[in-house]
């Protein structure tokens, strides 16, 4: 099996990332932040999965090593988003939120198109 180890490394360090944020929500904030924290890393740590399940997918596609690119950056950006909503009290990163979140449906969805050409190909 071939990996892709920057994706991989980037996904393991994003799901670091994302135990830790859940870790300071569930402990150390207070409630009204908590809820914030706790969805970020919950979206982080998901797609930090995804894109370590893409880094080791059999294909080696293209469509889907950028796939698990933009899970493991729209994880990212979603989370620091409603981090930085949180923590720093920056409302305004409530637009940059979004951005995290069509390039995780992207992931998804290159991902579907990724195993549809799969499974064509080895029907064929």
């Amino acid at each position: 099996m071939r990996v892709t180890r920057s994706l991989a490394v980037f996904a393991a360090l994003n799901g670091a990332l994302a135990v830790a944020i859940g870790a300071f929500a569930a402990h150390g904030a207070g409630p009204q932040i908590k809820t914030l924290l706790t969805t970020g890393g919950h979206y982080q740590m998901v797609h930090a999965v995804l894109a370590l399940v893409c880094a080791v997918w059999p294909s080696r596609s293209r469509l889907v090593v950028v796939a698990g690119w933009l899970a493991a950056a729209g994880g990212l950006v979603f989370c620091l988003a409603l981090s930085a909503i949180a923590l720093l009290s920056l409302p305004a990163m409530g637009a940059v939120a979004p951005i995290g979140g069509v390039l995780m449906i992207s992931a998804w969805l290159l991902l579907a198109v990724a195993a549809l050409r799969s499974q064509i190909t080895t029907a064929a």
